[in-house]
């Protein structure tokens, strides 16, 4: 492993810290995969520039998920507690420990990938049919 001496500014620090605590990380690890989520996401050309706080991670199994970045939330989760449940954004924001904006993010990018998301869903739902 490379080190390397980073500068951030303050407030940029303070909110990293916090994020990383939030994630019960240290801030060298939190900065480590912000900038290895941000590079694969580049590498893999999958983020979307219209929802710079939606990125995709990949899973075991090699597949890219979007999740709410910063936190290993995906946007199907949100979805499935808003459009299933009926939750509001609070309390999907309070039950999984995100912002309001970020529920709305994450729900804003289900609007323009409601089809590869919901394809998702039906995917799994089949697989849990089969395994009943």
């Amino acid at each position: 492993m490379a080190r390397y001496s980073l500068n951030l500014p303050t407030d940029l620090k303070t909110a990293a810290e916090r994020w990383a605590s939030d994630q019960g990380v240290s801030l060298n690890q939190f900065i480590l995969w912000a900038v290895a989520e941000k590079v694969g996401g580049l590498g893999a050309d999958l983020d979307d520039s219209d929802h710079p706080q939606i990125t995709y991670r990949r899973g075991a199994g090699g597949v890219p998920t979007a999740v709410i970045r910063g936190t290993r939330l995906s946007v199907k989760a949100v979805v499935v507690a808003a459009h299933r449940w009926g939750w509001p954004g609070s309390e999907i924001a309070e039950q999984y420990g995100v912002t309001a904006q970020q529920v709305e993010a994450a729900l804003r990018f289900y609007d323009d990938h409601r089809r590869e998301i919901d394809a998702d869903l039906a995917a799994e739902a089949e697989i849990e049919r089969q395994s009943a």
